[in-house]
């Protein structure tokens, strides 16, 4: 079974909408998945308090290490800062990423740093095993 992060904003119902439906997927894939939405790694601290900024942070780290593959859901151009960071330390650190896009353009940091580009449908189908790539050929910013 192999390990999943699953980055991706999750600040408003359209984000929500998109992360569950990858969810989905990816469980009817049985993957292990890591969902930062899903797990408060300080549920003791007050949200925008220092120790769940640290201790939060910290979490996520240690998830994408342990994390053999890295699934973002990319909204194209629009994109969450923390999002575009855990993208980044996954390629900093040798993580396949895969970019679910559902937006309607691209910035070239982003795709170009993803092992595969593919759509919501496409996820559908994509073997986790094989991990074929895919450029990215859409509008770019």
């Amino acid at each position: 079974m192999k390990r999943v992060y699953l980055a991706s904003p999750f600040f408003n119902d359209k984000e929500i909408g998109y992360l569950e439906q990858v969810e989905e997927i990816l469980a009817e894939k049985q993957l292990k998945v890591f969902s930062p939405m899903r797990k408060s790694a300080s549920p003791n601290a007050e949200v925008g308090s220092r120790q769940w900024s640290i201790e939060t942070f910290m979490d996520d780290i240690k998830h994408i290490k342990w994390a053999e593959i890295v699934v973002g859901i990319y909204h194209g151009n629009y994109s969450d800062s923390g999002t575009a960071w855990e993208l980044g330390y996954a390629y900093a650190t040798d993580k396949p990423v895969i970019l679910v896009h559902v937006g309607e353009n691209s910035n070239l940091m982003v795709h170009e740093g993803a092992h595969a580009n593919i759509t919501l449908e496409e996820l559908k189908e994509y073997d986790f095993d094989k991990l074929a790539s895919s450029f990215y050929s859409g509008e770019m910013l």
